[in-house]
Parts: C-alpha cells; structure tokens; sequence
C-alpha cells in the first residue's frame, strides 16, 4: 500500500524550493549493524570531504538555504541544525558518525555522502498519511528525555512532519520521535529524501536510486519503489 505524502500550501509558500522524493520499501530486513553498513558510512564521510574540500558544512550551498529555511519559520539552524548538517558535522569529527542499525546506517550514508537531509520511518507506525505542515503549537510530540517518555508540543509556525496521532518529526526533519523510528523489527518503511534550491532535483533523484540499490542489495527480496520528485502532494 502506498503510503500518502502531503505538502501543504502554506510550507510551499514559505520555502518554494523545496522537493522531495520517497523510496518506499516492504520486505525489509533489519539487524545490527554489520561491517558492510559500517564501511558505508566510513565511505560517507570520505565522500563528504572531498564534497566540501576543506568548507565546514554550512558554508556549502545546499546547507546554507535548509539553515535560510529554518531562519523562515523561527528556529536558530545553529542550535537546531538540519539533520544532514548535523550528520556532517559528525562525519568530520574525530567521534566520527553513530552505528544505529543497518537500515539507519544506509540512509546516513547517503545522506551524508549527498548531503542531503534523509530520514526513514517505519510504515507500520505511522496512523494515515504524512504531511508536512506547519504546526499549531498544540499537537503532540512523543519523544523520550532522560529514558522516560514524555509529550512535547512544537512551537506555533513550526514546519513539522506529522500523521494522524501526532508529530512525527520536529523542526522538518532535526528530530525524529521514537514511535516511527526504524528499529531492528522494521519490515516496511519509506524515506524521504528532501532538498531545496539550489540542489539540483536530478542530485536528489541520483540519491534516491543510490539509497534503493543499496536497500535492494541488504534486503534482496524487498519491494522497493522510487517515486517521482514532489513539491506538493
């Protein structure tokens, strides 16, 4: 079953540059991380630096206008950076990038090889379709502070990810809540590839069959479909 993505008009207004393309997976198999997912992000992060010879992650284009967006709708993109800045910057560093689990580490890799923001979810989670939308203030955002779990709400303006039952990403895409997340059980998920200008839309589309090939060779027998690049629905 396809999964429904929306954009809505008033995110479309503020960043009219945005697209988005969705690889949608089922079948999957998950697991720990393994040597191979591992030397994908070590490949990432190599891949990175020669992207940006030498610049730190913010001064490349493509960074600059996600920060340019988050100024847009109220957050400061230096304390809250875009999940690909925040990747890279990891990337760089002597800690080097987190081993999740093997789905998660795929979708690092390219994000931080493309430097472009990627984030999976696990379908069977999600309630109805997605949308990008710019909150209220007064929906539910269920995430986990000090090992307990506890309801947040986004700021009024704040572009979100959400489903039916609540926020599924804050601040477009800086932090994910647990209840979508890939986990080592994820047999079904969809990750969304999202990009502004200037990023060419045929880089991202070059990402995603990237993203699909490697899903295809961890997972053999998934189903994996790439859909067309999207600004709205």
């Amino acid at each position: 079953m396809t999964l429904t993505l929306t954009v809505s008009d008033e995110v479309r207004a503020l960043v009219p540059g945005f697209t988005h393309v969705a690889v949608e997976a089922h079948g999957l198999v998950n697991g720990p991380s393994t040597d191979a997912s591992s030397a994908l992000l070590d490949d990432a992060a190599r891949r990175l630096a020669v992207r940006l010879a030498g610049r730190a992650p913010h001064e490349d284009p493509h960074i600059a206008a996600w920060r340019q967006a988050y100024t847009a709708f109220g957050s400061k993109p230096s304390r809250t950076r875009n999940s690909a800045e925040a990747l890279a910057k990891r990337a760089l560093s002597e800690a080097g990038l987190p081993r999740i689990n093997l789905l998660v580490d795929v979708y690092n890799a390219i994000s931080v090889a493309h430097l472009v923001p990627v984030g999976g979810e696990d379908t069977d989670h999600i309630e109805g379709g997605m949308h990008l939308v710019r909150a209220t203030g007064e929906e539910d955002f269920v995430t986990v502070v000090g090992g307990e779990q506890v309801i947040e709400h986004p700021d009024a303006g704040e572009i979100v990810w959400r489903d039916e039952a609540g926020v599924t990403c804050r601040r477009w895409n800086w932090r994910q809540g647990p209840r979508t997340r890939l986990t080592e059980e994820t047999v079904s998920g969809i990750f969304l590839l999202e990009s502004l200008t200037p990023m060419p839309v045929a880089d991202v589309e070059t990402a995603a069959e990237e993203l699909a090939d490697l899903l295809q060779k961890f997972s053999p027998a998934a189903e994996i479909e790439i859909r067309p690049p999207a600004s709205g629905a």
